[in-house]
């Protein structure tokens, strides 16, 4: 069950104050000082930003009703499974602040095999997309109406790069693993529940590589999705963590000899 709105205030706020400043002082890995200074902290505007801010904007203007198939933990949103789209793009979708920080790292680190469990509307995928023109982007969707909102704005963007796979994640996602050879990095904003987050985690955990990145999407949701996000970045594969908050990102490098856990304010 999802933390209650003032809970989630309290822990982050606890999250802010005992966080790293986010501008690398202190840090001791030059890795993640890099992380934190070309990336985290990058203030240029890039102009693919407003391609995908502009579609925003439409969204959340378009009070069109479509049904919503959850199969996870369900949403703040309520019961129904009848929502509108801007209810959807305000609500569901990744803000902009985290769509742009995932665009930069797409940007920076050039992955060429992205998986996304979680299309949504397509803000986040359209943002890896136009990171990398030359990746290879599969993104899973449990809700069909909701792929083929994501389908048509993928198609205003004229993005080329995408494939799309409808349906529910525990039936979906083995046959996508089992025609990818490996994965550079995936996005994981579905379900929201601690088996089958883990779940995921460990189905992925044979596809990555040394220069792989995970991200899981709202690890401090509930107090089964911090389990997870507790029992994942312990997992002995996994050689550094960072914590936003809203999002925790893995690494697998070898070269990183010792195990370490970054909170980060951001």
């Amino acid at each position: 069950m999802m933390y209650s709105r003032s809970t989630l205030a309290l822990k982050y706020l606890r999250y802010y104050l005992q966080a790293s400043n986010g501008r690398g002082h202190g840090t001791h890995s030059p890795f993640v000082y890099h992380f934190i200074k070309k990336i985290l902290n990058d203030q240029q505007h890039y102009p693919d930003y407003e391609k995908v801010e502009t579609l925003r904007r439409s969204l959340l203007g378009n009070r069109t009703l479509i049904n919503v198939t959850d199969y996870g933990a369900g949403s703040a949103l309520g019961g129904s499974n009848t929502r509108s789209i801007a209810s959807l793009a305000r609500n569901a979708a990744k803000p902009a602040k985290f769509g742009q920080l995932l665009y930069r790292m797409v940007r920076h680190y050039q992955p060429k095999h992205i998986l996304e469990l979680g299309t949504s509307l397509g803000l986040t995928t359209a943002y890896f997309s136009l990171a990398n023109p030359d990746a290879h982007i599969t993104t899973l969707e449990g809700a069909e109406e909701v792929s083929q909102i994501a389908s048509a704005n993928f198609k205003q963007l004229q993005l080329q790069n995408i494939v799309q796979v409808n349906g529910n994640f525990d039936n979906a996602l083995p046959s996508v693993l089992d025609s990818m050879r490996t994965i550079d990095l995936a996005f994981i904003d579905g379900n929201h529940r601690k088996e089958p987050t883990l779940d995921y985690f460990l189905q992925l955990l044979p596809k990555v590589n040394n220069n792989s990145i995970l991200i899981f999407d709202d690890i401090h949701w509930s107090r089964g999705m911090e389990e997870a996000w507790t029992a994942i970045k312990g997992h002995k594969d996994v050689h550094y963590s960072i914590d936003l908050f809203f999002i925790g990102i893995l690494f697998f490098r070898q070269e990183f000899r010792e195990k370490q856990d970054f909170v980060i304010r951001f």
